[in-house]
């Protein structure tokens, strides 16, 4: 996760397909030398190879309870209701389009770069349009998304729109046309850096729905990705933030927010597996946005080092705050902070990297959630004069 990368290639080792097993058995040397090749490798192949064998064991279960259903219910009647919960899937976006209504939306990154929606809603052939012309072109920096990514974020939004409990599927995306012009950051192709696309670009897209849609005012946006390691140790989380407020809710405090839902490491777990101490996690009190409904709290996260390490942050929302809607007020901002050990405080930019002692400590302040609706204060009761 380099904060400064500028093509994929220093993002990590690439492969376009690699046969990974043979005959039931991993190619366990074949993928240490990919994963030790390049002019980037990876710092440690072995927990890389631990984790590709999960992900495979995970696949082979999933064949196997798949093939229990074929052999239960016959191969024919597997697929039709595949494509029963497609259309299913279809048909309830499809009742959610109702209650929609046209909108555009343009929401800046802090750097001044911006995604730009436009929502059309054919209220009589059911379907809409989402067209992403006007978002800014391919940048320079690993902001950039593959369509993929961009697709992920509308097939979110719309299956967060639908009430009933259905499974998230493709059936879902075909009431919508996703209009995402060539040569912009939404389809950047090889050889652009794309790391922070997933985890930072994703939330923006979002958020900029919602505010298109007039339905949710903007949630923290941010991953807030925070990586530390050495020879010894490598470790990556990502941190909770505040939700946006909506028509008749609040948002949540500290929470992952839509599409950065991931779960945080046990302080147990995590002092005990690596040189670190965590010496706060806590609610960002007054951080939300007010409104009629206030927006999330984000947290404070900080921890203190107790070996050498390199430290990466990338995260969001430093100096642009996410928004409010209907009135409502913006979240606040985000901050990074290192503080060394002789008490220097040094304020730290969004995407950063340095190189931290034995005593110093780094704190992440992550954005509150904006607000809905304009607050209106109550005016105080007049006391009735006794006769």
């Amino acid at each position: 996760m380099p904060p400064g990368s500028r093509t994929i290639e220093e993002e990590g080792v690439l492969n376009e397909g690699m046969k990974i097993v043979k005959t039931g058995r991993l190619c366990e040397e074949k993928l240490k030398a990919w994963l030790n090749s390049g002019k980037y490798p990876a710092r440690n192949p072995d927990q890389n190879i631990a984790d590709i064998r999960a992900q495979i064991a995970a696949n082979e279960n999933g064949l196997q309870e798949l093939r229990k259903m074929v052999e239960g219910f016959s191969i024919e009647t597997v697929e039709a209701y595949m494509g029963h919960v497609q259309n299913n899937a279809e048909e309830a976006v499809r009742r959610v389009i109702y209650r929609l209504t046209d909108g555009e939306f343009t929401y800046l990154f802090d750097d001044g770069n911006a995604i730009k929606v436009k929502i059309t809603i054919d209220h009589n052939n059911r379907d809409v349009r989402i067209d992403f012309m006007g978002t800014s072109s391919q940048l320079s920096n690993n902001f950039n998304d593959p369509a993929s990514v961009c697709i992920a974020a509308v097939l979110y939004v719309f299956r967060t729109l639908v009430k009933s409990d259905i499974p998230l599927n493709a059936g879902c995306l075909r009431p919508l046309e996703i209009v995402i012009p060539d040569g912009f950051l939404l389809r950047s192709p090889p050889p652009a850096a794309i790391v922070v696309g997933n985890v930072e670009t994703a939330p923006y897209i979002v958020d900029a729905l919602f505010g298109a849609l007039g339905v949710l005012a903007a949630s923290q946006g941010t991953m807030n990705n925070f990586t530390f390691g050495n020879a010894d140790f490598q470790y990556y989380e990502t941190t909770c933030g505040g939700v946006g407020a909506g028509p008749g809710f609040s948002g949540t405090d500290a929470i992952h927010t839509h599409i950065t839902n991931s779960r945080i490491t046990d302080p147990e777990v995590l002092e005990a597996r690596f040189p670190v101490l965590l010496e706060e996690f806590s609610i960002r009190q007054g951080s939300g946005g007010n409104g009629k409904f206030r927006g999330g709290n984000g947290v404070i996260r900080k921890f203190r080092f107790l070996k050498d390490m390199n430290v990466a942050i990338l995260s969001s929302h430093r100096k642009l705050p996410p928004f409010g809607l209907k009135g409502g007020m913006p979240g606040k901002c985000g901050k990074n902070m290192l503080i060394r050990r002789d008490c220097r405080v040094i304020e730290v930019e969004g995407q950063a990297e340095l190189n931290l002692k034995n005593g110093d400590i780094f704190v992440i302040e992550t954005p509150g959630g904006g607000g809905y609706g304009r607050h209106v204060p109550h005016s105080p009761a007049k006391n009735k004069s006794s006769t």
